[in-house]
């Protein structure tokens, strides 16, 4: 197993992208918040009270659910697998640029599904890059580990 304290590198590097993730995770809830109140339509009444409506399928409110959807199902996956693949011993230049190929493919995920919806294969390629290396760093894992037995 590989040294898995915070003067790693690869660990850094980790700390440092999931915490970029946290955090887009978290304005998610901001982006769904600021595309009700421009187009007036919300969840509740109490919110609707003030010169809104009651809503649940606005296709632009929609579309930033979907986003943050998105990445409630992939960034956590991310998280336990990157920190996995800190584990196995990853050269500290190939793990920062995992790391950060999937902070940027969710961060561009987000702009081209929700804030400026771009015509595919935008979204499939921001998407799929980023699920591509979660796949890859959890098949290293599994390999270091399964030889490991």
């Amino acid at each position: 197993m590989a040294s898995i304290s915070l003067d790693n590198p690869a660990v850094q590097s980790y700390l440092l992208y999931s915490g970029i993730l946290g955090l887009k995770v978290l304005g998610m809830s901001l982006l769904t918040g600021r595309q009700r109140y421009k187009k007036k339509v919300f969840a509740n009444p109490e919110d609707a009270a003030r010169g809104g409506k009651v809503k649940f399928d606005d296709p632009d409110v929609e579309r930033v659910r979907r986003a943050h959807l998105n990445d409630l199902e992939n960034i956590p996956v991310f998280w336990v697998l990157g920190a996995l693949y800190v584990t196995t011993g990853p050269s500290a230049a190939l793990a920062t640029n995992l790391f950060r190929a999937v902070a940027a493919g969710r961060i561009l995920h987000t702009i081209v599904y929700a804030v400026k919806p771009l015509p595919q294969p935008a979204r499939a390629i921001s998407f799929g890059i980023p699920f591509a290396i979660s796949i890859y760093m959890g098949v290293k894992v599994v390999q270091f580990y399964f030889s490991a037995l």
